[in-house]
């Protein structure tokens, strides 16, 4: 995709969501770090219903502490690997106490030095709380812009680092959160809605589905 199309690609994404936000549920950056492991193989929508009760129960890092592991177990089961990520949110939680006195630390290093945490956790963390330029590359993003042309890579890394160059810096801030939606409403895995697709005529997608919607003339 040339830098002209992609420049085009994001102008729309911005006027159809001038603010775009994540799916998780959360009231403190604590909060969101937490749902954000527990995202992992999981849809959003299941993490939400999960948390509403686990923040309930246990709003803070002390909180999470006293709840403890199988506390915690307990209201996260209905997600995928419960078990293991209620460790991890357990020791991560001791160690924020230890290391940062509660407060969810805003460097790459330190997050991904918590359990559970691995870069993508660490990007989103650092993308939607302090309002870094990360680039969060699930399987979303991954498939919007291999497909589209946007940033093509074999793998996360190579497709985050392309993102990262190719993404307008205007938009850098916002173009994790407009990817994802796109990825997980429009550019569907299976069979894409190319017929409601805002980008489809600056997409290199070859296959496309459905007709067309009518656009007007870029300005």
């Amino acid at each position: 995709m040339k830098r002209e199309a992609i420049a085009h690609m994001f102008e729309r994404f911005a006027a159809a969501n001038p603010s775009p936000q994540t799916e998780l549920e959360y009231a403190s950056p604590y909060q969101l770090l937490v749902a954000v492991v527990l995202s992992a193989q999981a849809t959003d929508k299941s993490v939400n219903i999960a948390t509403r009760g686990l923040f309930k129960a246990a709003p803070t890092p002390e909180a999470m502490v006293t709840l403890g592991e199988a506390g915690i177990a307990e209201h996260i089961k209905t997600i995928g690997l419960y078990r293991n990520k209620a460790k991890n949110v357990a020791a991560l939680s001791h160690l924020l106490l230890e290391r940062h006195l509660g407060d969810v630390p805003d460097t790459r290093d330190e997050l991904v030095a918590l359990p559970g945490v691995g870069r993508k956790t660490a990007n989103v963390v650092l993308n939607t709380i302090f309002r870094q330029p990360a680039m969060a590359v699930d399987t979303h993003i991954f498939r919007v812009s291999n497909r589209t042309g946007l940033a093509s890579g074999k793998n996360v890394d190579e497709v985050e680092q392309r993102l990262l160059k190719r993404v307008p810096k205007e938009f850098l801030l916002d173009a994790h959160h407009w990817l994802i939606l796109h990825g997980r409403y429009t550019c569907t895995a299976r069979k894409p809605k190319c017929g409601e697709c805002i980008v489809r005529d600056l997409c290199n997608f070859k296959d496309k589905t459905d007709v067309p919607i009518e656009r007007a003339p870029e300005d």
